[in-house]
């Protein structure tokens, strides 16, 4: 692609969508990020920022490297991507027309599952974290559950947005984990069964529900849910009240495919030197039957440099799992293989890990540094990396898993109540979108997104019509593929006014 092609690039054209896609999800009103860039006037305002973020390819957050291996609902920018933004930025930011802004996604404030089976929240609390220190809390509340049920979806709904770093919720069915507001460190329990969580710009655990493949975990009668809570750096004195909201299989559901999480890989025993970058690994063998993987979820603390995960088959056949070439604890996540990932009996599962206790690394927490051991605390250190798994089964690796979670969506209540009408919804094949005009010439463009806010489709971009607008979609991506089965949201700007409806595709 040539620096003139680049250069002709305009907002309205070509970067407001790359926005849209890539960062949207956090810097928006609601989101996390400390500004919003969903329009011209935000981009520009923090010019400064997005460039160097962008250049130094620390925004968007999205740390595996996609040549090892690409997951579900990436947010990783291409480097034509990122070239393009670049080069529009330092060509003066030439906004373009702006009738020809795309409507951009819509991103709900509350719940998008809705209301479910079995909702828990932590008490009001207010965060601790000041000025160079965050604040790690960890809540511990009893699930009040009288039977067994088996979990078809989980969502964290965070109380306030703007201060919740990441959110890990845990089962003890135990009941013995304790509560801990006060040390400022608590990082969740290394003894029991970690569900799932929430990190900005993650969507809620929907497990693949569809023809063929019906998966859920169980949540045991009498169990409390321990939230593990982070608040970032400068958010003291603000208030969080987060819920977790759990969707249950009906109790006479059959044929239910049980989830395992557990950390496979983990190392207790090492010491990370001053002054020096150490490598840690660990294996696991005792595979005796074939297994499928779901996630992934590496865990490492603030020392950590890189880790990596693969499998060895017995016929020495290498399974890619992850690469993070550059740690960051304040970025972490389940990452969902695209396909159930099939490991061989008797494989070998490896895990390797780089940790920088130097001056070098600024997010040492000892100046100087000292040497750090295991532990449960953020100044320890830890070298985990967990798993959602279940026995595999003939064709398991070629479900599509984000078709799949997207497909388990439509059993739940997306609130489609709209001025923009659409008939029929939910469709199949496709569907006719009305909405009403304010004038005898209509200004519109409407877009077509999935429930991560990602761009499906433009139905129209800056046309004119008379008296109302009428669109058809055909339920296809912009490359002509057929869109997976799920919620979608139609977006317009009609006339300057922003409308928005949810749709579901059957």
């Amino acid at each position: 692609m040539s620096s003139s092609y680049l250069s002709a690039q305009t907002y309205a054209d070509d970067a407001a969508q790359l926005f849209y896609d890539n960062c949207a999800t956090c810097h928006n009103p609601n989101g996390i990020a400390p500004f919003s860039i969903m329009s011209y006037s935000d981009v520009t305002a923090n010019a400064g920022i997005i460039y160097d973020a962008i250049a130094q390819k620390t925004m968007p957050p999205w740390p595996p490297q996609e040549s090892y291996i690409s997951f579900s609902h990436s947010r990783a920018l291409t480097e034509v991507d990122r070239a393009l933004l670049l080069d529009w930025m330092t060509s003066g930011m030439p906004e373009g027309n702006p009738a020809n802004t795309p409507p951009p996604p819509v991103f709900n404030a509350g719940s998008l599952l809705g209301t479910g089976d079995l909702e828990v929240q932590i008490p009001t609390y207010m965060s601790k974290a000041s000025n160079g220190s965050d604040d790690y809390v960890c809540f511990s509340i009893p699930s009040a559950l009288l039977q067994t049920r088996t979990i078809k979806a989980m969502e964290v709904v965070p109380g306030n947005p703007e201060i919740v770093h990441h959110c890990l919720i845990y089962i003890d069915e135990t009941g013995n984990y304790p509560t801990d507001t006060i040390s400022g460190t608590c990082n969740g329990p290394t003894n029991a069964t970690l569900v799932g969580g929430y990190t900005p710009g993650s969507t809620p655990l929907i497990f693949p529900n569809g023809n063929g493949l019906k998966l859920g975990m169980d949540l045991a009668a009498n169990s409390n849910i321990v939230f593990a809570m982070h608040y970032p750096e400068g958010s003291y004195g603000q208030f969080d009240d987060t819920k977790v909201i759990f969707h249950f299989y009906d109790e006479l559901e059959t044929g239910i495919r049980q989830v395992s999480a557990d950390p496979i890989i983990q190392n207790w025993n090492f010491a990370l030197a001053p002054g020096q970058f150490t490598s840690i690994d660990d294996s696991y063998s005792n595979i005796p039957i074939n297994i499928s993987l779901l996630s992934i979820f590496p865990h490492m603390h603030l020392l950590g440099k890189s880790i990596k995960s693969y499998a060895m088959s017995p016929t020495n056949d290498s399974i890619r799992l992850i690469n993070i070439p550059d740690w960051d604890f304040h970025w972490q996540d389940f990452y969902i293989f695209k396909n159930l990932v099939k490991i061989p009996a008797n494989s070998v599962i490896h895990g390797e890990g780089v940790y920088d206790n130097t001056v070098g690394n600024f997010h040492n927490p000892n100046n100087p540094p000292i040497t750090v051991y295991p532990g449960l605390n953020t100044t320890d250190e830890m070298f985990l990396i967990y798993f959602h798994y279940l026995p595999y089964l003939n064709g398991d690796e070629n479900y599509d898993l984000e078709e799949l979670s997207s497909l388990g969506l439509q059993e739940f209540d997306i609130n489609a109540n709209s001025s923009i009408g659409v008939y029929p919804n939910p469709f199949h094949s496709s569907t006719t979108l009305k909405i009403m005009g304010t004038q005898s010439s209509n200004q519109a463009s409407v877009s077509v997104y999935d429930y991560n806010g990602r761009l499906v489709q433009v139905l129209a971009k800056g046309q004119l019509f008379t008296d109302y607008i009428e669109l058809n979609w055909d339920g296809r991506s912009s490359s002509g593929e057929e869109a997976a089965k799920g919620i979608y949201t139609i977006s317009a700007i009609v006339n300057g006014e922003h409308s928005y409806a949810r749709i579901i595709k059957q």
